[in-house]
């Protein structure tokens, strides 16, 4: 059941691995950020290396449980080469014991969920599913790679209306089926893409996906208990796609419209996971029970949790400062100085706009 959009389970991990070690495309791909100079001279011995290197490495994996823990070790490695600090609260309060629905801004395509998994992994949870739209997935190797560490695909490229709709329904009978019969947690960001302009809003279509699968005659609140909605604040000091989101954002401001390059998503994964992102916090909110009449009235109350719980740092303060105070002598964070440098004035707005709009929302919500 579910075949085409769930995880691997641990009976198809070997073959799964088997399959990557000989992905070509795979071994390029690792030959060339790891050794590029020498992937450039010798693709072919390059290709071979990354093969033999693979085949060593991968054989101890038998398990997802066993990929879930090494995935947790290099978290803390990376946590200590690319951050400031790594913190979260919110965990204590929470029944860790039910299946929960985390739904959280989105910052980063790869680390936002991973993030939250190490979290509840310190707190000695379950760590989640992953919802990852299939728009990441353009090549069957990283389908591989992501169906192995617990995620599961959103069908977002549907021919019409119809497919869109059994997608839709396909996707609401699996995660409640994740949560009530498979007792597993879940993570899936609350619109889909990244909120590049750092504004925070829940698409109210996703709350209408989660409530496709709910019998007409049951209750919603007996439903939102199911599915034990939690919202979590994900903040960042700094993105290291900070950069790349302003210039896409100016492309669109001026032309309308943006095209992405061949391989700028698992660019922007390889440059979020591994670049600078100072301190980093995880606010977890409290389960969405209760009355409510409809989707938007669920949005609301994630977006008033997500908006409440955000954590501002220097750089949002900064920027929010600039944006107001243009002509103003106000002290800028280094970091944030140097982004601002190699951007142009178009450029240096939108990416000042990014760091500033928490703020914002935060000021509007007290209003």
């Amino acid at each position: 059941m579910f075949d085409d959009i769930r995880p691997y389970r641990d009976d198809e991990v070997v073959a799964v691995l088997q399959r990557l070690i000989n992905e070509q495309a795979l071994q390029s791909s690792l030959a060339s950020y790891i050794m590029p100079k020498f992937y450039r001279l010798f693709p072919t011995l390059s290709r071979w290396l990354m093969k033999a290197s693979m085949k060593l490495r991968l054989k101890q994996f038998t398990t997802i449980d066993a990929i879930q823990l090494e995935v947790e070790r290099y978290l803390h490695r990376l946590i200590k080469k690319s951050t400031d600090g790594f913190s979260f609260n919110g965990l204590i309060e929470l029944d860790l014991t039910k299946p929960t629905l985390f739904i959280s801004n989105h910052r980063d395509i790869a680390l936002d969920p991973a993030l939250i998994n190490l979290a509840l992994f310190k707190a000695g949870a379950s760590t989640v599913e992953i919802a990852i739209g299939d728009n990441l997935l353009s090549k069957p190797w990283v389908s591989d790679v992501m169906r192995l560490n617990k995620s599961f695909i959103v069908k977002r490229n549907a021919k019409n209306k119809r497919e869109m709709l059994n997608n839709s329904k396909d996707l609401s009978r699996y995660i409640h089926h994740t949560l009530t019969d498979n007792v597993h947690n879940v993570w899936i960001a609350q619109r889909e893409g990244r909120a590049k302009d750092g504004i925070d809003k829940t698409n109210v279509a996703l709350i209408s996906m989660l409530l496709l699968n709910r019998d007409r005659q049951q209750p919603l609140s007996q439903y939102l208990a199911q599915l034990n909605i939690v919202p979590v604040s994900i903040a960042y000091q700094y993105d290291p796609c900070d950069c790349d989101k302003a210039r896409e954002l100016a492309t669109i401001e001026t032309t309308g419209q943006y095209q992405k390059q061949e391989g700028e998503d698992l660019k922007s994964i390889t440059q979020g996971i591994l670049g600078h992102k100072g301190q980093v916090h995880i606010e977890f909110g409290t389960p969405i029970l209760g009355d409510y009449e409809n989707s938007k009235e669920i949005a609301t109350e994630i977006d008033r949790q997500i908006i409440a719980n955000y954590k501002l740092y220097d750089s949002n303060i900064a920027a929010d400062a600039l944006v107001k105070e243009p002509t103003k002598n106000i002290p800028i964070p280094d970091y944030l100085s140097s982004r601002l440098a190699q951007l142009t004035q178009q450029q240096q707005r939108w990416l000042l706009a990014m760091y500033a709009n928490p703020v914002s929302s935060k000021h509007n919500q007290t209003i």
